[in-house]
């Protein structure tokens, strides 16, 4: 990965946040691996679900595959292994146990995070995994599976030295870093940044690159002032990373998270029944606690549908 020419200290964090994040490796429209020795021990105990593999589409079913899109760039919901091949998160875990209920092999399909809903459309694939959260834009396009629920936080560097939090009144006139086609790029801090405005202060110089890990070496570059993205990948990055912190005040506006499929797509009630199994199971808790990924962002059957 080519980096600016920075100080040596910003130069270590910045290697190690990229390393950490995506193993060097740019997502690619190349089906990719799964699996690996991540897998919760408790995941063999799956079994078939029957009753929700009765509710697939016969082409998925004669196929015999389930292609999931994702952007593996986003530590702990999907990120290559050391491998620079294989997708591991929480989002893999749970796909490739999807797959097992439904008795469909997972196939993982690389892309970049803002062509998986048009690619979704084309028909590039069956359905996506990829921290998306629910809400109204993308519902008007797509059905959506509920599996995780957190909001937004904001990365900084180690101190907080801007002092910026998740209150707009601290990023007025300051650089920001967010991913492009995420909630925090589209919606987020776009409405900060016109609440500064009426306030009479300077807007927000919103930055938007191709996946969070950059954004997060901009920040350690001192590129950005911040980053405003998921608070639960936040969290699990600034652990592993030590590169940043994530300021007081994240997991601002939770929302709840869910797969993707086209509108109206005849898989999605073969994954409703499917996901609705599986947040019951051993399994689904056990990838929340191998990825550090608090209780309270799980799910319960209820929940497992949006309503639109």
């Amino acid at each position: 990965m080519r980096l600016p020419r920075i100080a040596p200290i910003l130069v270590v964090a910045s290697t190690a946040l990229a390393l950490a994040l995506t193993g060097c490796t740019n997502a690619s429209e190349t089906p990719s691996n799964t699996g690996g020795d991540k897998t919760p021990s408790s995941s063999t105990a799956l079994e078939l679900d029957a009753e929700a593999q009765a509710l697939l589409p016969k082409d998925v079913a004669d196929r015999g595959t389930l292609r999931i899109a994702t952007d593996p760039t986003y530590a702990p919901f999907e990120v290559y292994a050391s491998d620079n091949t294989t997708i591991e998160g929480l989002d893999a875990d749970l796909g490739n146990a999807l797959g097992t209920l439904l008795g469909l092999k997972v196939e993982w399909v690389p892309s970049t995070f803002d062509a998986i809903i048009p690619g979704l459309s084309a028909g590039k694939y069956d359905m996506a995994m990829s921290a998306f959260s629910v809400k109204p834009e993308r519902l008007a396009q797509a059905d959506m599976v509920v599996y995780h629920q957190s909001g937004s936080g904001i990365a900084v560097a180690k101190g907080n030295p801007e002092k910026l939090s998740m209150d707009p009144t601290t990023l007025c006139g300051k650089t920001i870093g967010a991913e492009k086609g995420t909630t925090q790029g589209q919606d987020v801090l776009p409405d900060f940044s016109k609440q500064c405005e009426t306030a009479g202060q300077k807007a927000i110089d919103i930055q938007l690159f191709p996946g969070t890990d950059k954004a997060l070496t901009a920040l350690a570059a001192g590129r950005v002032a911040g980053v405003v993205s998921g608070a639960t990948g936040l969290g699990y990055q600034a652990k592993i990373s030590g590169a940043f912190e994530v300021a007081e005040g994240g997991d601002f506006d939770p929302r709840p998270t869910g797969a993707v499929l086209p509108k109206g797509s005849p898989l999605t009630p073969a994954i409703v029944a499917a996901m609705k199994k599986l947040v019951t199971l051993d399994a689904y808790k056990a990838s929340f606690e191998k990825w550090g990924i608090p209780a309270n962002n799980m799910v319960t059957p209820d929940q497992v549908v949006p309503q639109s």
